[in-house]
C-alpha cells in the first residue's frame, strides 16, 4: 500500500501529515464515501466501530482505514472526518491522488469499501457487505490474503 501512495503524504484526523510507510504490514481498507450522501453515515458509523474494536486491542491489529473522500469541499470532508469518522488516515482534498484512486478502482457509488494489497491489488471490493454480514471475522480472512506476515520475516 506503501507503493500506491508513494511520493503522496496522507493526514490523520487531526491534519497532521503522515508518511505512508506508515501502511507498511497492515491491511489497508479503502473507504470511499462523502457526507452528502445520508445512506453512507449508517455505515461509516459500523467502520468506526469495526476500526476501533480491531485496534483497541491489545496488541492491536494491523489495520488502517484510508479514506478517500467524495465530498464537494475540503470543508465538508474534514467536517466529516472529525464529526463521524475513526482514527483513520485521510488523503487530502487537493491531492490529485483522491480522483486518480476513484478512477482506477471504478468508484460509481458510495459508501464503497475496497481491502487492497500494498501493491494497490485489490483483495476484495465487497468489503462494506462482509464487514456488515461477518464482522469481525472479516478481518481475519483480509489478514491472510494480505500475506503481510511474510513481510515481517525479511
Amino acid at each position: 500500500m506503501a507503493e500506491l501512495f508513494q511520493g503522496h503524504i496522507l493526514k490523520s484526523i487531526t491534519g497532521l501529515p503522515v508518511e505512508a510507510d506508515d501502511l507498511r504490514n497492515k491491511v489497508v481498507a479503502l473507504y470511499f464515501s462523502g457526507a452528502w450522501y445520508s445512506g453512507a453515515i449508517e455505515f461509516t458509523l459500523t467502520l468506526r466501530d469495526f476500526y476501533a474494536a480491531l485496534t483497541e486491542e491489545h496488541p492491536p491489529e494491523p489495520f488502517q482505514v484510508v479514506f478517500v473522500s467524495l465530498d464537494r469541499s475540503s470543508e465538508e470532508m474534514w467536517e466529516y472526518v472529525w464529526e463521524l469518522h475513526g482514527d483513520w488516515l485521510v488523503v487530502p482534498w487537493d491531492d490529485p491522488i483522491r480522483k486518480q484512486l476513484k478512477e482506477r478502482y471504478n468508484i460509481s457509488a458510495i459508501p464503497k469499501l475496497l481491502i487492497v494489497k500494498e501493491s494497490g491489488e485489490v483483495i476484495t471490493d465487497k468489503g462494506r457487505t462482509q464487514v456488515q454480514e461477518r464482522g469481525l471475522a472479516a478481518f481475519k480472512s483480509w489478514l491472510e490474503a494480505t500475506e503481510i506476515f511474510q513481510n515481517f520475516c525479511r
